[in-house]
């Protein structure tokens, strides 16, 4: 399973195959470790590697990323699938530009919704268009506060990835 962790600002590339139980070969930015990871409680996990042991306390943050306790030190991570990673930098990457800004489709799927119409004013972070994309449902967020224009995701189309569903001025 493939993965992006968020670390203190730094993006991880994380790759996990489970060999026997509990046993896990990773590849973290292509640097192999094999971890012995074993659940404790619900919120305790033991890890073993490189001969060096570690008891990890974790607890959900209100953001959705996890705070972790390990050796005394808090760290937050934030783990995404390869998909949600896309989106969210498609999102950001459209968001930086002055003028108008181009939401587009970030992966080959099916607009099973819309949730604007052509000239409504948007406020940042409000869904605009929900894409579904291997079984899964991603809304499009507007990434800044606008009117919309240029309408073109229609409910029940297939579009590629890449495809413009509308504009935000």
């Amino acid at each position: 399973m493939h993965y992006v962790a968020m670390i203190r600002g730094q993006e991880y590339a994380v790759e996990i195959r489970e060999g026997e139980p509990e046993v896990y070969s990773l590849l973290i930015d292509g640097k192999p470790l094999e971890v012995d990871a074993r659940v404790i409680s619900e919120t305790t996990l033991s890890l073993l590697t490189n001969n060096e042991s570690y008891n990890i306390e974790s607890e959900q943050a209100p953001d959705g990323s996890e705070n972790l306790l390990v050796r005394g030190e808090l760290v937050k991570v934030e783990v995404l699938d390869l998909r949600t990673s896309r989106l969210r930098k498609a999102q950001e990457t459209s968001g930086r530009v002055d003028g108008p800004v181009v939401i587009s489709s970030p992966m080959p799927g099916k607009v099973v919704a819309v949730l604007v119409e052509e000239g409504q004013e948007v406020e940042e972070g409000q869904g605009v268009v929900v894409v579904e994309a291997m079984k899964m449902e991603n809304e499009l967020q507007s990434p800044r506060a606008g009117v919309v224009t240029g309408l073109m995701a229609q409910e029940g189309v297939a579009v590629e990835g890449g495809a413009i569903l509308c504009t935000i001025e």
